[in-house]
Order: C-alpha cells, then structure tokens, then sequence
C-alpha cells in the first residue's frame, strides 16, 4: 500500500485514496496509504542526486536536495516547503512514501550549529507568524494554515525552546497521531527538529498513527520525556478540513497552562528552527533508523495499550460475556484511530466476530464523515441501536480515540450518567481498582451525578475546568482514580488521556459481571437496567448540551460579555422563572496539588433546587467560535425517571436561551448538535 503525502490534493482524489484503502485492506495490516509526491519521470531526473549512508538498508538509499530540485518537481506553491529552501538543508530520500516536507526560510541565510556524533544539524532562520495559542486541546486550525510557511515548524521549535534542556536533550520522545490528512508530512517535520534539538530517540507509531490514550501509555511504559500527538480530535479531516498538535509531558499528561502560554510566548519570538539533515522515515515498517547519535523506532501503536488493557481488565470475563450466543455489541470506530486498536483487542484478543466492527478502516478524511460520537454525528450506530432487533451493546469512538458513546438497546447513556455508572460499579466489575477507586472527578459542566456517588461511596471528589490536563495533578498525587467530562470523555488513571475503549471494556465488563451467573435461556440484564437501578439509588440529573458550531467570534463574545454583566448584577434568591438562583458566577478553579488558578472556565447559574445553566466557549474548534450551552435538573422521583430529557429539561432550555439573548447575538435559530 502506498502513503498519502503532505503535498496538496483534491477532495476527488481523498475518495481514489480511501477506495484504494478500503479494496487493500487486510488483517494483518492497517497503515495508512500513500501516493507518489512526483512522477516517475521527474524522479528518473532526480536519480543524479547524491546517495545517503545514513539511510539504513530498510529505507531508499537515494536522496534529493530540496534546493537544485524545486524547478524540476514542479511543486505546489500552496505547499508551505516548496520554495526558497536553501541548498545543503533538507535531505528528501526518493521513496513511493516520500512526503514533500520541508521547511521554509527566510531571507538571512542558514548556518550549521554545533551536532551531535554523526548528525548534522542546520538552523534555519524564520519569523513569527499570527495565531499560534493553543486552546483546551491543543493547537488546532485548517490544514491549509499549519502548510503555511513554516507555521508547524515554528511552534514545534517554540516547544523545544519553552522547554528545560534536561526535559528533552538526549532523551526519549513519542510521536503518534489520528491519521488524518496531513499527519505524515508533519511526522516527517517534527522528527528533524527534534533530532535537530538534541532529542537522542523517537519512538513513532507505525504510519504515525497511535491514539491519544495509547500516547500517553506509551509514554508512561517507556519512561519518555513526553511526546507529540498530531490530531484534531473530534473535528473533521482532510485538505479543506482541521489538523492538531499537542504536546503531554513525561507523565504522559497533555502540558498544563504554565506552560502553554510559554509556548505561545515564545512563537512570537521564534527567530531560528534547529533541523537535523537526514531523510524521511519509512513510516510503513516496523524497525529502527539510526542517524549517528539519534534513532528513530517505528514501533506497534497497539501493544503497549493492549498490555496495559489486559492489566486493567479482566479478559476471561470480557471474553465469557462477548463469546455468549445470547450477547451482541457492535463497535463504531468512524474510520479513525481505533480502528486500528478494535480488531486486535476485540476480535483478535476476545473473540468478537469481525461483523462487530462497523467503520474499522482508518482513512485520512474519516470517510467524508465527522469522527464526534454522539447522537448526531453517529447516526449509523444510533440508527442501529434503535432499529428492531438490535444489538444489546453498542459504543463509539472519536478521531484519536478518547472518546466514547454507549448506547443499550434503544437506549442512551449520557456521559455524565457513564462515569457515574461506571464509578459506582468499578470495585466490583474492574480488577484495576479492586481496592476501590482514590477519588472521583469531573468537568464543571458535566453533571453532578457523580458527586452523588463520591457522596454514597465517602470518596474524595473534585470539580475541574473543561480540559483533562487539570486531572493529571490529581493522579500524579495519588488523589484521583475515575474522571469524566460530560463531552463524551471518560478515564482513569491508568494513563494521563481520556481514553475510549478504556470506557467501552469499563462498560463490557460491568455487564460481564452482572451477567456472569446468567444461564442461557435466561433474560440477561441490560444496559437499560443497570442505568435504571442506579438511578433508583441515586437519582437522576436529567442533562443535555446544546452545541452552536462556528458562530461568528465576535457575536459570540458579546453574548458572553452580556452573560457576564448580568451575573455581576445577580443575587441569591433572584426569581428567573420558575426558578430561584441559588448563585450565578464564573467559574474559576484553584488547583488543590500546585496551587494554580484557572479563571474564567464557564459561566453558571445555579438555583436552589440543585438545577444549573452553563455557557461556554469551546477551545476545540478550529474555526469561529463554538458556544456550548448545558442544562441539567436532578429528579428524585422514581417515576419520573423514564422522561425523555429534552421534555424534562424544556423550561430550563427556555429559560437559558432566554437570558443568554443567544438568538439576538448570534442569530441562530437551533443548535448544531443537541447531546
């Protein structure tokens, strides 16, 4: 199979790449494709270059000067290497998996610095370029921006210079991502500026692809000084669609605040990228590239992560309950990431039949879909879980593959309710916490059905702003095991990410052991009822979300700075409606390990009878701004607990589209999606 390259192509040759995909898929291997940067006539031209010893016998033996070749290739000028590369900088071997990366210079000529052994390394000077402060998940925007110039390479420098020499120099760094498009051009450029800043290893999934969870857990296996993830999460994939970077420290957690904004700090002083002159690696084979004193490993995305799965879990119980003739789930994988994770531990490991997986094949553009598992998003899953007949379990993962959706049959657990369910169950169903859980945790818009539990359980429990890095001090401390975020992410501290099909083995095995005494011919218990009877016991906070995808920016931050007037105005015992306000505020968060203040994370309105509106802006977008409304009541009564929750909550979705004036700033009449 061949490799998709970094150079520009149309949505019409995306669909002859994911044909291609799907008619050469098999069992034994899921990389990503790629397709000749350059005809075969310019590279019987380009045979004259000069030959590189540093290529191992595994990889093509002949390279190219980016610098005397640019006329001949006849590149794309929208691609952000093609011109005024200087001579005896990048070193582009000729293989069929060749990306056309590079980095683009300007006007002050390029110097050699000092190198390690048997490595050269070049700094190439360049200039700061506009937007480059990451939000809640990293850096995000349209593929076009990151190939403009050397706007990728200016902030993967801008992380090494933000960084301590002893966090990275001669150590050990892991690269791996979503496999959307674009992602193979861009390993290709962070693995010359990390060996050009003194990095000794990199260890890269297999066609860069590796989740975000199985990242961060090979970072913690592998003792790594941290990593790079290339993904946009859940936002959709492809030439005209989104691409992501971020950076997870050594614990294998996503980099906090403190130093974010030192990464931003310093794209904007960013004046030189330190570059090592080797060739691209043969992502497609598994092995090692030694250049001099740096190596490069290509290694399984899927091991370490089953390794540690079959550590958290238990696999005999997992594989009685998925073997029974009487048992059916399906696995939604959206073509992203976990397709690559879903045959091995699935099928291969718990003897699932292959037909349980719908959408397995990875493809760069996610197959024209929107990898976000939700109702909207997933409606071939939803359509399948509620259809005559349907499977007694389904599931769904995101792009990278941190998140989740569970549905029963005809049945939808919330996000908010999951980790709940799942936090009440843990100690009995999931080996891993067979001493119970340390502490609980969630977001501040997720529900409070959580806290019900830390409650019954006497457990140790926090509230956070929207962002799984402000868990991570909480684990390192030894103060939290189970977390959620109500956007469809649910987690443990078996790694530093939420994780999907952590969620979805939690769910598997709590059904597992409900069931495990379950002759055949007997009713087994269902999605439906584990959810009922936690309710019956808890509670139920009736909770959706309303989603306002790529609003003009500036409409929505007048919306917010009305919110913010109105909250300063507001006091306890103020009638809205029906409803009396206990509170209103925004929402701010110090952090109880560091000390660190998170200030401005969501604006609330809490009233006395436990019901809250949240507004926020969403730092996962790539384009506009995303405004996320939430609504949540809890409801006691038993009888009342089979209400469709937009029924239940319709006065309270009233009530915040009535003081948020959303419709009057934005001028949107209905969300883009409703969970």
């Amino acid at each position: 199979m061949k490799s998709v390259t970094g150079g520009s192509r149309d949505p019409e040759q995306i669909e002859k790449s994911n044909r291609e995909l799907r008619a050469t898929w098999h069992s034994s291997s899921f990389h990503l494709s790629s397709f000749a940067p350059v005809s075969r006539f310019h590279l019987r031209i380009l045979l004259l270059s000069r030959s590189s010893s540093a290529s191992p016998p595994s990889m093509a033996t002949s390279s190219l000067r980016l610098g005397s070749v640019l006329s001949s290739l006849k590149l794309s000028s929208s691609s952000s290497i093609t011109r005024s590369i200087p001579a005896n900088v990048l070193s582009v071997p000729i293989t069929r998996r060749n990306p056309r990366i590079g980095i683009k210079a300007c006007s002050s000529p390029s110097t050699a610095i000092a190198e390690p052994e048997g490595l050269k390394i070049t700094s190439i000077p360049t200039t700061p370029v506009e937007g480059q402060k990451t939000g809640t998940s990293g850096l995000r925007k349209k593929v076009k921006v990151f190939r403009e110039g050397n706007y990728l390479a200016n902030w993967i420098q801008a992380v090494f210079n933000s960084l301590s020499p002893e966090d990275y120099k001669n150590g050990v760094l892991v690269l791996g991502g979503d496999g959307r498009y674009f992602n193979r051009g861009a390993a290709q450029i962070i693995i010359k500026i990390a060996a050009g800043n003194g990095v000794g290893k990199v260890l890269v999934g297999r066609d860069g692809i590796m989740s975000t969870p199985a990242v961060s857990a090979v970072i913690r296996k592998q003792k790594a000084n941290g990593g790079f993830i290339m993904s946009a999460s859940h936002n959709p994939g492809g030439p005209e669609y989104d691409w992501g970077i971020k950076f997870n420290y050594s614990s294998g957690q996503p980099a906090p605040e403190s130093i974010t904004d030192k990464i931003y700090g310093n794209t904007l002083s960013v004046s030189e990228i330190k570059l090592a002159d080797i060739p691209d690696i043969d992502l497609a084979c598994l092995g090692t590239a030694k250049f001099g004193s740096f190596t490069v490993d290509v290694i399984d995305p899927v091991s370490d992560y089953l390794e540690l799965m079959e550590n958290v879990f238990d696999f005999q119980l997992l594989k009685d309950l998925i073997s029974r003739p009487d048992f059916r789930f399906i696995f939604d994988a959206m073509h992203a990431v976990t397709g690559a994770y879903a045959k091995p531990i699935f099928v291969d490991r718990l003897g699932a039949s292959p037909d349980c997986i719908s959408n397995g094949i990875p493809l760069e553009d996610f197959g024209h879909g929107h990898p976000d598992p939700n109702l909207t998003y997933a409606k071939d899953l939803v359509g399948k879980m509620y259809a005559e007949n349907a499977p007694d379990f389904g599931a769904a993962s995101d792009g990278d593959g941190d998140r989740n959706m569970i549905l029963g049959r005809g049945f939808f657990i919330t996000p908010s309710d999951s980790v709940a369910i799942i936090a009440a169950n843990a100690q009995a169903a999931i080996p891993y916490f067979k001493n119970g859980p340390k502490g609980l945790a969630r977001s501040m818009p997720t529900s409070g059905a959580l806290d019900l539990v830390a409650a019954k359980l006497k457990l140790p429990f926090f509230e956070v702003p929207t962002g799984w890095k402000f868990f991570g001090n909480l684990m390192d401390a030894g103060k939290l095991s189970i977390c959620g975020e109500e956007s469809f992410g649910t987690g443990s501290d078996h790694v530093r990410e939420k994780d999907g099909i952590w969620a979805v083995l939690a769910w598997l095995s709590i059904l597992g052991y409900r069931n495990k005494d379950k002759k055949m011919g007997e009713q087994l218990i269902s999605v439906e009822d584990i959810a009922m009877e936690h309710w019956a016991t808890y509670g139920r906070n009736f909770f959706s979300r309303y989603d306002y995808e790529e609003c003009e920016s500036g409409a929505a931050n007048q919306m917010v700075e009305h919110l913010r007037d109105l909250i300063s105005k507001s006091k306890p015992d103020q009638k809205y409606g029906n409803y009396t306000l206990q509170f209103a505020d925004d929402f701010s968060y110090t952090d109880p390990v560091d000390g660190s203040v998170a200030s401005k994370q969501g604006l609330r309105f809490v009233f006395t009878d436990g019901s809250r509106i949240i507004f926020r802006l969403s730092g996962t977008g790539s384009a506009g701004a995303t405004i996320r409304v939430y609504i949540e009541q809890f409801e006691p009564d038993v009888s009342k607990h089979k209400m469709d929750a937009q029924t239940a909550l319709k006065p309270l979705i009233e009530l915040a589209l009535t003081i948020s004036k959303l419709k009057e700033f934005t001028g949107r009449e209905k969300p883009t999606v409703i969970t």
